[in-house]
């Protein structure tokens, strides 16, 4: 029988680490339940002390996942234990993640501690953690670069102290495969007390080998957990992507010999999710979620294909969730059949009040578009559910004027709060004139990182376009994603989205990487 591989995915923490790929508790809670439908074994909800925001989303999620371990991180120190566990008490299944510096590098720049004090340090907080919760994962920060000998001393230690889960993070991405599945095997040889907990990988992506560092931490190393993230969320290049390590070990279980309970039909849409909520676009020829997945361009790859599916095929579209229908709703499609294709989209929506506004959506865009795709769906439904959440702008008209050899100009109208704003302004093109006449009106003072225009259908003029705007204030650099078939209105709606989270002020804390 083969052994179980572990998935504990950190998107909602690591993530949510990338700059502008802050979530709100709702939209938080909505991804974990859409990783609870995907069957992830843990599920990472966020850094309950760092803030009372992080802290409410964590709680918010224990509560209401059932079926996965819902963990939180924290510090190695008491007041992030204690916080992590209060905000786990209604969890079905329950994990504190703690975690302290072990390499040269971090101890003496980062943390002035000396290597004792850190030997002390963690043997403490893991005591304290075991107190309150049965399931407790040590992670030495760094710890690839680690001195291995000191290492080997700070994991007996934890492990007796009660740690049930070794986690051996490659924190900057500077591992090779062979060296890094080499480096936990001689580590965990060096372990007395090794077999009594679970040894984890968590991989960063700087030199673009974070999902094969993982697999040699299991196959070489002999770790059972991997830690990654939808897409390969996360600060910097980002961390190991659940879709990839998923899917090479299903695909290649003559090789892994490890089973995996993930439900991979589930796996397109947590991609999309997370792409629309944060606003990272998933890159077209990204592995087993990009556009270009599974598409065949060359002739002689069609040839083949269409006689033996698997002369290039090595997955199914539809196992990983790319629906066999491209084409499923248009105007004349009732309310029932919209719900059933949520339901088949692997969407739930909380209410009937929220489904209804789902439909009208839906209709209105049936008006505009002549045919309704998946991808259409998803984005129209994550739209209403950024917009049911009291955001403080709300875009209400727009018009703009554009001709050659002319200045465009453009008329928004748009509330801030209960007030209504009327503001115009000339612009390089119409997105620029209508985004300045926002501005004139806010005065937010921010700077604009990115702009960028994705098109969340391909192959028609009609599609809808899907705008990304990422702006910097203050230190603060916030995402807003907005849908439409006019690109104008969808950047007007971006930046209106990015203003929100501007406006929130919500505190967010680095924690490990």
């Amino acid at each position: 029988m083969a052994d179980k591989l572990i998935i504990f995915d950190t998107t909602l923490r690591d993530g949510e680490q990338s700059p502008g790929a802050s979530m709100t508790k709702d939209e938080k809670l909505r991804i974990a339940r859409q990783l609870e439908r995907l069957r992830v074994d843990v599920i990472e909800a966020g850094f309950a002390a760092s803030s009372n925001g992080d802290f409410e989303a964590v709680r918010a999620i224990a509560d209401a996942i059932k079926d996965s371990t819902v963990c939180s991180l924290a510090r190695a120190n008491d007041r992030d234990i204690a916080r992590a566990a209060e905000a786990l008490k209604g969890a079905a299944r329950s994990r504190i993640h703690t975690f302290i510096a072990t390499s040269e590098l971090h101890m003496e720049k980062k943390l002035r501690m000396t290597r004792e004090q850190v030997l002390e340090q963690a043997k403490l907080a893991v005591r304290f953690a075991r107190n309150l919760c049965g399931d407790i994962e040590f992670s030495p920060e760094d710890g690839y670069r680690s001195d291995p000998e000191f290492l080997a001393r700070v994991v007996e230690a934890v492990i007796a102290e009660g740690a049930t889960t070794i986690n051996i993070p490659d924190t900057v991405g500077y591992a090779i495969p062979e060296l890094y599945g080499d480096f936990i095997a001689k580590l965990r040889a060096r372990v007395p007390n090794s077999d009594k907990a679970i040894w984890s990988v968590h991989c960063h992506n700087d030199l673009g080998m974070a999902v094969a560092n993982s697999l040699a931490g299991v196959k070489i190393g002999g770790a059972r957990q991997i830690e990654c993230t939808i897409n390969g969320l996360g600060e910097r290049a980002g961390n190991c992507s659940l879709e990839e390590v998923v899917m090479a070990v299903k695909t290649r279980r003559d090789y892994f010999g490890l089973d995996v309970g993930i439900e991979t039909s589930q796996i397109v849409p947590a991609s999309r999710m997370v792409s629309q909520t944060t606003g990272f676009v998933v890159q077209p020829n990204k592995a087993v979620v990009g556009a270009n997945a599974f598409a065949h361009a060359s002739g002689i790859h069609q040839d083949g294909v269409l006689k033996a599916r698997d002369t290039y095929e090595i997955m199914r579209a539809e196992d990983v969730g790319w629906s066999a229908n491209k084409i499923v709703l248009g105007k004349l499609s009732g309310r029932n059949a919209f719900k059933q294709r949520l339901q088949e989209l692997g969407i739930q929506l909380e209410s009937e009040a929220e489904i209804n506004a789902a439909f009208q959506r839906f209709k209105d865009l049936a008006d505009r578009k002549n045919e309704i795709f998946d991808e259409d769906i998803i984005a129209l439904v994550m739209d209403e559910s950024v917009s049911s959440e009291q955001e403080h702008f709300r875009l209400l008209s727009l018009s703009q004027r554009s001709e050659t050899g002319e200045r465009p100009h453009a008329s928004v109208v748009f509330a801030a709060g209960p007030v209504e704003h009327r503001a115009e302004s000339d612009g390089n093109g119409p997105v620029d004139a209508s985004l300045r006449a926002i501005e004139s009106a806010v005065q937010s003072g921010a700077e604009m990182l990115l702009y960028s225009v994705n098109a969340i259908t391909s192959g028609s003029t009609e599609s809808q376009g899907e705008v990304t705007v990422r702006l910097q204030h203050a230190g603060r650099v916030v995402n807003g994603v907005g849908a439409d078939p006019d690109i104008v209105v969808a950047s007007a709606k971006a930046y209106l989205s990015a203003l929100n989270k501007l406006q929130s002020k919500i505190e967010r804390v680095a924690a490990q990487g």
